[in-house]
């Protein structure tokens, strides 16, 4: 017997299908030698509507699903676990950039930490530091790594006791372990693209 209430292939709402479980589905059902007409059955839906849901072409019922999973025993944690991460593709558009000052310097997001990836997560914005400035946070370092691109400007890396001049188009990169200051060493802002790994969520967007 059919659901009456799932989707239906004539349905235009079916063209979307926000998660795809329908390769999982199909893996396990030819793995255990089930046709399309067993596991039809075996859950109470139709033939037609376990073929549409293994190609993606339309978003099961959750009853619907549970009834799927539990005819090919998967675990539900098997089937969920890419949609607990964070989508694969983060855009930040140029003029919605969170940003944060640390005195007369700005700090403008260009990608935000995602919190499933933990170790692996990083933390990138455009810095801005106007003539005289410099950096405060990495006075004291703390764990991961940092890449900066000088983009614009003049500025002088002070890593543990060393000094490093840095022009517009360099590029620097270090354990952010040891304490370092970037500072603006010329007379006109300093711009770079700064990079940091594990994330430190200095920004909070």
């Amino acid at each position: 017997m059919t659901r009456s209430h799932d989707v239906q292939e004539n349905d235009p709402k079916s063209k979307k299908v926000p998660y795809h479980f329908g390769e999982k589905l199909r893996q396990v059902r030819e793995h255990k030698g089930y046709t399309l007409k067993v596991v039809a059955q075996r859950a109470g839906v139709s033939e037609s509507l376990v073929s549409q849901i293994e190609r993606n072409h339309v978003s099961p019922a959750i009853d619907t699903l549970l009834s799927l999973a539990d005819v090919l025993d998967i675990n539900l944690e098997f089937l969920f676990e890419e949609y607990r991460k964070e989508r694969p593709v983060q855009i930040i558009r140029a003029d919605e950039r969170a940003f944060v000052n640390e005195d007369d310097i700005t700090y403008e997001a260009l990608a935000k930490p995602v919190s499933s990836e933990k170790d692996t997560s990083i933390e990138s914005y455009v810095l801005k530091i106007p003539a005289g400035s410099h950096t405060h946070r990495g006075s004291y370092g703390h764990i991961g790594r940092e890449l900066g691109v000088i983009t614009k400007g003049r500025g002088k890396l002070t890593y543990d006791s060393r000094e490093y001049i840095l022009e517009a188009g360099d590029s620097v990169s270090f354990s952010a372990v040891a304490p370092h200051i970037l500072e603006n060493a010329g007379d006109t802002e300093l711009e770079a693209i700064w990079v940091v790994t594990p994330a430190q969520r200095f920004l909070k967007q």
